[in-house]
């Protein structure tokens, strides 16, 4: 599917983006948010100076939604200057934007990716919250992220995907979404501090796979580096679920059936054991990538009113 495999490129972290293992603090928080923020301000930005609005027309994207990818670039804006004064106010150096590789090459991939983006910013500051010791962060943080979750609906709904698709948000951990944010940077500033984060080994979707539906197999590829157990499993990542599934193994790939708890965006990993509730990074083999499942018709249960 495009956007699993838009986000699922092999990993080679820059040297400004590598890990150090140490506490994590608030103002680290604060820089990795910095961070992702500074990638989706350029990612629209250089979207928009390369697409008109008749480009989105041509390519049956409404004008509204071009309006409202103006508002999202905006905002996107603001979060970074935000976030520059909070980190500045807290005696850090806010760190600067990277140089970036962003795979869109016309409206729709775009639009595509936006959507991937969106999602995972949305999981960025979910799962970021548990390490936030600062209230005032948590709920500035907590603000922020309904913002990005209104991003993420503008942005489904020009896709014809059902805007929420889930019951709730997917929460990923910082060292997931550093997994698939560095995949788009190419290169940081020397002066940038190194983030506490690593990325894990990457994972991809074998071939040019749609929108999935549960039932269907998911075949993945995984970096050759990586050495699988005998137990292996792929472990789906949505709203409040996760579940594990018994990885079928063959020559270069993995499979497994999608379940049904895997509802809109959803993100995928190998573990070495049957996880449930959140995922430590000790059980992540390699991972995530992101995939879309479309979800079942929505069935209203109209005795609950009573």
């Amino acid at each position: 599917m495009l956007t699993a495999l838009l986000v699922s490129g092999a990993f080679s972290a820059p040297a400004s983006l590598q890990s150090r293992q140490e506490g994590i603090t608030d103002l680290d928080v604060l820089q990795f948010a910095l961070t992702l923020e500074h990638l989706e301000n350029v990612f629209y930005k250089s979207a928009l100076q390369k697409f008109s609005e008749a480009d989105f027309l041509a390519a049956g994207v409404s004008a509204a939604t071009f309006e409202q990818m103006l508002f999202v670039a905006h905002d996107e804006e603001a979060h970074v200057q935000f976030l520059q004064k909070s980190i500045s106010d807290a005696g850090g150096q806010p760190v600067e934007a990277c140089e970036y590789n962003f795979p869109f090459t016309d409206v729709p991939s775009f639009v595509s990716l936006a959507s991937v983006l969106e999602g995972v910013g949305v999981s960025a500051y979910l799962g970021g919250a548990p390490v936030i010791s600062s209230k005032d962060i948590l709920a500035a943080a907590g603000a922020i992220l309904v913002a990005e979750g209104l991003h993420q609906s503008v942005i489904r709904s020009a896709l014809f995907q059902v805007a929420s698709a889930n019951i709730a948000g997917t929460a990923a951990t910082p060292n997931s979404i550093f997994t698939i944010a560095s995949t788009f940077i190419k290169s940081c500033p020397e002066s940038n501090p190194p983030l506490p984060f690593k990325a894990f080994p990457s994972l991809q979707m074998a071939g040019d796979q749609k929108m999935t539906t549960a039932g269907q197999t998911a075949m993945l590829t995984v970096d050759p580096s990586v050495k699988l157990g005998d137990q292996t499993f792929v472990t789906f990542v949505s709203g409040l679920d996760t579940v594990s599934v018994p990885a079928e193994m063959a020559e270069g790939s993995v499979s497994a059936v999608i379940p049904p708890e895997a509802q809109g965006q959803t993100f995928v990993m190998l573990t070495n054991a049957k996880v449930s509730g959140s995922v430590s990074d000790g059980a992540v083999v390699a991972g995530p990538v992101v995939i879309e499942v479309s979800p079942p018709a929505a069935k209203l249960d109209f005795g609950l009113q009573r």
